[in-house]
């Protein structure tokens, strides 16, 4: 699979930064020493930790090369490092105030282990803090299922597109289950696009990319068109030409 695009990726930045924002101001810990960021992308999500913990030594850590070279240039004194939250779990510190993962853990199988192991990184009392989208009942994510499905597209793909995501009573009953104390929620973001196509340029760096990852540039525009005509009858326009995007996201903290 292509490796993530971090510019297209960041064409909304402040939409996707808002729930690290969010989360970050939710974590009970105060003057934390030490924090990684698992899954940090270009870098924006560990921004945020470093602004709101400025004497903490941050971690950012993601399996993409291209999102780690971005974050790098972008902000060159926070602390980043190539490494695979499946694979290499083990080999990291295990004495961290805070592990934070912000739109990360969907993209990541087994979340029953995955959790535990994360908790594993925390020294007693540091707290996990993790934002996952649920969106996936969500019109765009309901007609992508659909057009790749369908028998135009489906012998193009091999595999689908697999949402990792628990339940939150599932959630419930893991964290219950592995720390002392914790709290979950959800919030609903209404993002303001200006056209469909907006919705298209935000999903071909996360909810497309897996399908667009194996098509020809002309079976992409194809494919991003059928995606496009269902958009515009499921998004409708408000009274002044806009469009709301709704994103719901799941968050939990949990100490150790």
């Amino acid at each position: 699979m292509a490796d993530w695009n971090s510019l297209q990726y960041l064409k909304f930045r402040n939409e996707r930064t808002q729930p690290s924002i969010d989360l970050v101001n939710r974590i009970p810990m105060e003057n934390p020493l030490k924090i990684i960021d698992i899954g940090c992308g270009p870098g924006n999500s560990t921004d945020v930790l470093a602004r709101r913990f400025p004497d903490a030594y941050i971690l950012g850590i993601d399996n993409s090369s291209n999102m780690i070279e971005t974050a790098k240039s972008n902000y060159p004194n926070l602390h980043f490092m190539l490494c695979d939250a499946t694979q290499d779990l083990p080999s990291l510190d295990r004495d961290f105030d805070i592990v934070f993962s912000n739109a990360c853990i969907q993209w990541v199988p087994n979340h029953h282990a995955l959790l535990k192991n994360l908790m594993g990184l925390l020294r007693p009392g540091g707290v996990l803090a993790v934002q996952t989208p649920m969106n996936y009942q969500e019109p765009i994510h309901l007609i992508i299922q659909e057009v790749s499905a369908n028998e135009k597209w489906s012998s193009r793909f091999a595999r689908r597109r697999i949402f990792y995501n628990l339940t939150p009573n599932e959630y419930y009953d893991l964290l219950s289950g592995i720390s002392s104390d914790f709290s979950i929620w959800q919030s609903t973001y209404y993002h303001k696009m200006k056209t469909h196509n907006d919705i298209i340029e935000w999903y071909r760096s996360t909810g497309l990319r897996p399908y667009l990852a194996v098509l020809s540039p002309e079976d992409k525009a194809e494919f991003e068109k059928d995606i496009y005509n269902k958009l515009t009858a499921a998004y409708p326009k408000q009274k002044n030409g806009e469009i709301i995007f709704r994103f719901p996201r799941f968050f939990f903290t949990a100490v150790k």
